[in-house]
């Protein structure tokens, strides 16, 4: 008997954009439009701008934007969408009070008036740690109320650090562009003779992952930085004048990679200096932990030095997908298409990694509860005794997740991506 959504659907977007968001919503589309639509639901709606959109009733019919002329899905709309970066329904970092709070009874109630208006029974949230706590907050009120509501959070984040899964979608992408651009610095540095050090500054505020993918050619091509310096280690300006020297003694062309949130002894982030104050979530806005160190290394080493903050290409960058990490955002969005009309709820999707030499992963779901507000670090086992690299280990680990390409769609020697008109 084939298991049907309850209601309608609504899906949105939320935190930072990524290059494979929009797979994962592709997905949770294709699996929608795989149900009925009859006057009692079945319907999938797109909240534009997240929560805070969606508090607007800033939404939009997505089964009808999908759905071809013939009645059949609109692969070519679903394929251009599923490698265009960024977030096409657009994002929020909106924080939803406490439910249980009397001050937050407003902010539900205005949610609950649009769950009502459009039939809204099941809701689907891709995002990052912040996100999954929208959808914890929206499961306790929900139920507090007695509104029969399935929600899932549907996971997404460069940084990868959301506990349970072995990954997250997004990761891969903006993996494969960080260890790309990494070898490409250190051919570029790699013809002069005159002793410099090039800091690359790589995005993680609390978790290192994306950072110690720059090492992963060290195990496949053979290129990787000299240091990796993650968050989960404390950092030390006289360890790092040292680890410098030791390098520059071996060869003129020094690169190393830092974590945006390398921090000190006593946790103040290297980047904290000159700090433009905190976002919605309380996190502080970080002046750029590559630029304090460029100044410091110049005025303690005498040489050349210079500092690269990849900044938002690594999450944008759809012209280095990993074929993997789009199949994978895929298959979750569907999964989680598939979890709801089984009656799952207060979940969040998650990657498996099964055993045995060959990649092979799953898909599946755990309370969300259990995953909100908490950050998985780079294992210890990754890091090296001393704190300044990673291990092959750690890189042969995260090599198949960066495997695969796809081809992009060109018009006028440009990418062409999709988008809402």
């Amino acid at each position: 008997m084939e298991q049907k959504i309850f209601g309608n659907a609504i899906v949105g977007q939320s935190g930072g954009p990524t290059a494979a968001i929009n797979a994962t919503l592709a997905g949770v589309i294709r699996g929608m439009l795989a149900q009925t639509v009859t006057d009692e639901g079945g319907r999938l709606y797109g909240m534009r701008n997240g929560i805070d959109g969606m508090m607007r009733d800033n939404v939009i019919d997505l089964s009808a934007r999908f759905t071809g002329e013939d009645g059949t899905p609109d692969e070519q709309a679903l394929t251009l969408l599923e490698r265009t970066p960024a977030a096409a329904l657009g994002s929020c970092r909106r924080k939803l009070p406490d439910p249980e709070s009397e001050e937050g009874a407003a902010v539900y109630e205005q949610i609950l008036a649009i769950f009502r208006k459009y039939n809204i029974h099941t809701f689907f949230y891709i995002g990052g740690n912040d996100s999954m706590d929208t959808v914890a907050k929206l499961s306790v009120y929900t139920k507090k109320v007695g509104y029969p509501m399935v929600l899932l959070g549907v996971p997404k984040t460069i940084d990868n650090d959301l506990i349970v899964t072995d990954h997250t979608p997004g990761y891969g992408s903006a993996a494969k562009f960080v260890a790309t651009v990494m070898q490409e610095i250190l051919l570029d540095c790699a013809v002069y003779t005159v002793p410099a050090v090039t800091i690359v500054e790589i995005m993680g505020r609390d978790a290192g992952w994306l950072t110690a993918a720059a090492a992963i050619g060290r195990t496949t091509t053979g290129y990787a930085p000299d240091y990796v310096y993650l968050p989960e280690r404390v950092f030390s300006m006289d360890a790092f004048y040292a680890d410098l020297r030791q390098a520059l003694s071996r060869h003129p062309n020094v690169v190393v990679a830092v974590s945006e949130g390398i921090h000190f002894e006593d946790g103040t982030p290297v980047g904290a200096i000159g700090a433009a104050g905190k976002d919605a979530f309380g996190h502080i806005q970080l002046a750029g932990a590559g630029k304090a160190l460029e100044n410091a290394v110049r005025a303690e080493l005498g040489c050349k030095v210079r500092s690269i903050e990849l900044n938002l290409p690594q999450r944008c960058a759809a012209h280095l997908l990993s074929r993997t990490d789009i199949e994978e955002s895929v298959r979750v969005g569907k999964a989680a298409v598939e979890a709801a009309a089984a009656g799952v709820t207060g979940e969040m999707m998650i990657i498996e990694r099964l055993p045995g030499t060959d990649y092979r992963t799953a898909v599946s779901h755990r309370p969300v509860g259990e995953i909100a507000n908490r950050v998985r670090a780079v294992d210890s086992s990754f890091i090296n005794e001393a704190g300044n690299n990673v291990t092959d280990e750690c890189c042969r680990y995260l090599a198949p997740i960066i495997e695969g390409e796809l081809p992009l769609t060109y018009e006028g020697g440009l990418p062409k991506f999709f988008r809402f008109d």
